[in-house]
């Protein structure tokens, strides 16, 4: 185990004597506030916060985050307070400390929503200091390196949860020393058996494969030499969890994967990194299309390095990296070189550069918490935005941006604002009109048409693919829902209130006041929208205004009092799956709690116990002009021939209806039922169109499903 000694020779390689001596007097006073306690191994519960302030030591993290790492337990599992650490150790590393720590004082309803929702209390805590996320990984890394003493499905729990979040931020963060171990670990953890029987595979082929590794090294070395390029060869080790996803998502066999001979080439400056690439296709055939240069486009995470693929010795293929010293810190440590430069008094623009992307990274996650409804659906967003192969995307000012493979124009719109993916209606990739829904791939340059008026669709959210247009767009669902709501609402409490010749607008504040403390509700704009939503019903808050006088029953076939529906009311008034309303039916609302009006026609079996409940129902009519078309569903009975089903999508296109589905069911053998789902503007449309396919010679009957 090491000590406050060992720790304390390591940090004299890069912090000053004073500084050192901060972080000793921080190990002394988290001793002493943890003394008594153990952990679950049974050693001294500070030997844990002194293992994560090495692992930050090695990280060459400054003395703020080595000293929070050591206090990083102390408000949350011990009597210290934030402002006892904030008066010995100052306000920056109490705010770091806090930042780490759990909810405690908190309940939960689940395990899943506390730690979804600590993690947002993280979130907040790194849009101030980014250190604190570095904290927090090294924190779980120690943890899962002594997951051993845990029962198994604990440690398939941290396991997982530190693949689906933490080991993803490392790698978002460039830290890939850690994120490395983490995988590996979790891996362990999630599945020992396929762990160990990977380990003893690669520990075996390893073995089989040393003198060619040694050939291909030293050739790729000695040209280099000649060249007069200051390069060093080295092997690259393969990650167990690596191997392990190449093997299942490419579905190939251990030795097709492990068969790829791996190696990094580190230079002094990018221009060496250029060259060395020439001599490197000019000593082994490169294969086409496998050369990626993450020099002059780096990865989100601020990783630079060229890519290539080579067959060598033998028509052995080898994989190459090429990137400076400098580089290959920066991949090892990520945001964390920024500290490492930082200690050296020496601004860096690879660091700089590395810092600044994880600020903007930030910076998204706390837009989208802000706009998330509950800590769950944040974490959820979190997830997809924490697993991205980026592709290049070009704006027509020939700007590159960033987006996750996969994207669609959706995406790329929200990207650049907000306001550009709520107004979005149409897009042109390479000048051509593309579907909104089609994927990008990197080098298209991409334009979004945008109209005034227009806003986001629902049916994005079954394509999209980046969490900031899924937040963006679930905010603005939700901001429209409330508005919608509430002007519903209002209509409906202003109907109930007709009937006794009473005007919402001229009920004074004295008298709403008391009801609205009844209702347990803030305001009249959130009564109206819990009526517009079906949580409150309009009849019920009348009678609690007006003093319980009775509702009569009558009025609810009181036409001129009825509701207008004109199909643009949005997401609060929905029409019922099991009748299909159209204009010039005749039509029942039904008020369904958390969803406002279900339109249902009035001879809809589901009406049934209902109709008798005013405070459940509300009489509609249809405007004289309806927006929109509406689904229908119709039975055809048919002599099934080998175009019929051709001819009678040809016929409902002719008629200006849409085709929304079709069902084939033999009856015998001579005729088939065929079930149609179609689009239509109303019951005269509707009619031109039965009229029109009982003129099809093969259909004898068509009716329409009730």
């Amino acid at each position: 185990m090491n000590t406050i000694d060992d720790l304390c020779d390591r940090l004299k390689g890069y912090l000053p004597a004073d500084e050192i001596q901060q972080v000793r007097r921080a190990y002394f006073y988290a001793e002493q506030a943890h003394d008594g306690q153990k952990r679950s191994s049974g050693e001294p519960y500070v030997s844990h916060p002194l293992a994560v302030a090495t692992i930050l030591a090695n990280l060459h993290m400054d003395h703020q985050a080595l000293i929070a790492a050591l206090l990083h337990d102390v408000i949350e599992d011990t009597g210290v307070s934030k402002t006892a650490v904030a008066t010995q150790f100052g306000e920056i590393v109490a705010e770091l400390v806090d930042g780490v720590s759990k909810l405690t004082q908190i309940t939960f309803e689940s395990k899943a929503e506390a730690q979804a929702e600590n993690f947002r209390k993280m979130v907040l805590a790194m849009a101030e200091d980014i250190r604190v996320i570095i904290v927090k990984l090294a924190d779980r890394l120690h943890n899962m390196r002594t997951l051993g003493v845990l029962r198994p499905d604990k440690k398939r729990r941290i396991s997982r949860e530190t693949l689906d979040i933490y080991a993803p931020i490392a790698n978002r963060l460039g830290i890939n020393t850690l994120r490395l171990e983490l995988e590996e670990l979790s891996f362990q953890g999630i599945y020992p058996m396929r762990y160990k029987q990977l380990k003893l595979a690669v520990i075996k082929a390893r073995g089989n494969r040393k003198d060619l590794v040694k050939k291909i090294q030293a050739r790729l070395q000695e040209r280099l030499d000649a060249e007069g390029l200051s390069g060093h060869v080295v092997g690259r080790e393969k990650n167990l969890f690596s191997l392990y996803n190449k093997m299942k998502e490419q579905k190939k066999a251990f030795k097709a994967v492990m068969d790829v001979h791996a190696f990094r080439i580190l230079t002094d400056s990018i221009d060496d990194c250029y060259r060395i690439l020439g001599v490197v296709h000019n000593t082994f055939k490169p294969v086409p299309g496998r050369f990626k240069d993450y020099i002059a486009i780096p990865k989100a995470n601020g990783y630079q390095s060229l890519h290539t693929s080579l067959i060598g010795l033998s028509g052995t293929p080898i994989e190459v990296q090429i990137r400076t010293r400098e580089m290959e810190s920066m991949a090892n440590n990520g945001v964390a070189a920024h500290w490492l430069y930082k200690a050296g008094q020496t601004d860096h623009p690879i660091a700089e550069g590395s810092h600044a992307r994880a600020r903007q990274w930030v910076k998204g996650l706390l837009e989208m918490q802000q706009r998330a409804g509950n800590s769950l659906e944040f974490i959820e967003n979190v997830k997809v935005d924490l697993f991205p192969d980026e592709i290049y995307i070009f704006t027509p000012r020939g700007e590159i941006m960033e987006l996750p493979k996969d994207s669609t124009p959706v995406d790329f719109a929200y990207a650049v604002h907000t306001d550009i993916g709520h107004a979005c209606v149409a897009c042109r990739v390479d000048r051509k009109l593309v579907p909104l829904s089609a994927k990008l791939h990197s080098g298209q340059t991409v334009e979004i048409i945008t109209a005034s008026g227009a806003r986001p669709n629902l049916a994005w959210l079954s394509f999209i693919t980046t969490a900031r247009a899924r937040s963006a767009i679930h905010h603005y669902l939700k901001q429209q829902q409330r508005t919608e709501s509430a002007t519903l609402g209002r209509r409906l409490l202003e109907k109930a209130l007709s009937q006794f010749d009473v005007e919402l607008e001229k009920i004074s504040e004295e008298r709403l006041a008391p009801l609205l403390k009844e209702m347990d509700v803030s305001s009249l704009q959130a009564l109206l929208e819990a009526i517009g939503l079906g949580e409150r019903m309009a009849y019920a808050v009348v009678r609690r205004l007006l003093n319980d006088v009775e509702i009569k029953t009558e009025a609810i076939d009181n036409q001129e009092a009825s509701m207008v529906i004109h199909g643009t009311e949005g997401l609060v008034v929905s029409f019922a799956r099991c009748c299909h309303p159209i204009p010039g039916d005749s039509i029942l609302g039904h008020i369904s709690f958390g969803s406002g009006i279900v339109v249902h026609r009035d001879n809809c079996r589901k009406l049934i116990g209902i109709r008798e409940n005013p405070e459940k129902c509300v009489t509609l009519r249809w405007a004289d002009a309806v927006a929109g078309e509406f689904s229908v569903n119709l039975r055809l009975e048919i002599k099934l021939q080998r175009d019929t089903i051709a001819r009678i999508a040809t016929l409902i296109a002719e008629m200006d209806a849409g085709l929304d589905g079709v069902n084939v069911d033999e009856r015998d053998m001579h005729i088939s039922t065929l079930t149609l789902s179609v689009l239509v503007k109303d019951r005269i449309h509707l009619a031109r169109l039965m009229k029109k396919l009982r003129l099809i010679s093969e259909i004898s009957r068509v009716v329409r499903l009730r």
